[in-house]
């Protein structure tokens, strides 16, 4: 699938401290950008709000250095109060109606797509990416509704415009194919955090895409 002109970050980094297995997070972050990742969302679960804003602190210091996009999961506050580039929000988060009547238009806004009855749904106004979630079955991520596979990915490439991020189960044998299925970037969390070489994972996967 051709990168879309509106989110042109074909390789997505969804990072936390927990999923970094063998390096310091920081450092796995930095490393990945430097191996060709193009965008960062950090995702952190289960941790007070005061450590969410200091490692959203930590992390945008990197990514302003590489001129990298960073993203924050879930707490729009903390994407707002920091200035990150966008918010990603699920089903049972801030949604992106009141995101925008909050906030305005200062952030980017992408949807977990988890049902395709959503694409009617009027959210969709403000939404500017979605996060087809999840490709495949991935123990990082466990309360989702549709498994939707290439085959899915290839019919939602049909009638969606919006640019689409292929996310869960993501990794170096499947990244090429699901670029080529209509995925317009490619997000994967283990195949970099968890490696113990996060530039060189994230170089072999770039390679898959572009």
């Amino acid at each position: 699938m051709p990168i879309h002109p509106d989110f042109p970050y074909p390789l997505y980094l969804v990072i936390s401290e927990s999923d970094c297995k063998h390096l310091p997070w920081l450092q796995v972050a930095e490393a990945a950008i430097q191996g060709g990742v193009d965008i960062i969302q950090l995702r952190e679960k289960d941790i007070s709000r005061k450590e969410y804003l200091q490692k959203a602190i930590d992390l945008k210091n990197i990514t302003d250095r590489y001129a990298v996009p960073l993203i924050i999961n879930d707490a729009a506050d903390i994407a707002a109060e920091i200035g990150s580039w966008g918010i990603h929000v699920g089903l049972s988060d801030m949604q992106p109606l009141d995101i925008i009547s909050t906030y305005g238009d200062r952030l980017k806004i992408g949807w977990s797509l988890e049902f395709a009855e959503q694409l009617k749904d009027k959210e969709m106004h403000a939404v500017h990416h979605l996060g087809v979630s999840p490709i495949f079955k991935t123990p990082t991520k466990t309360n989702t509704v549709t498994t939707w596979g290439i085959d899915g990915l290839e019919e939602l490439s049909k009638t969606v415009s919006k640019p689409m991020i292929a996310i869960g189960g993501m990794n170096i044998s499947n990244a090429g194919k699901a670029f080529e299925s209509g995925a317009n970037s490619i997000a994967v969390v283990s195949a970099i955090c968890a490696s113990t070489d996060p530039r060189k994972a994230a170089e072999e996967l770039k390679g898959k895409i572009i």
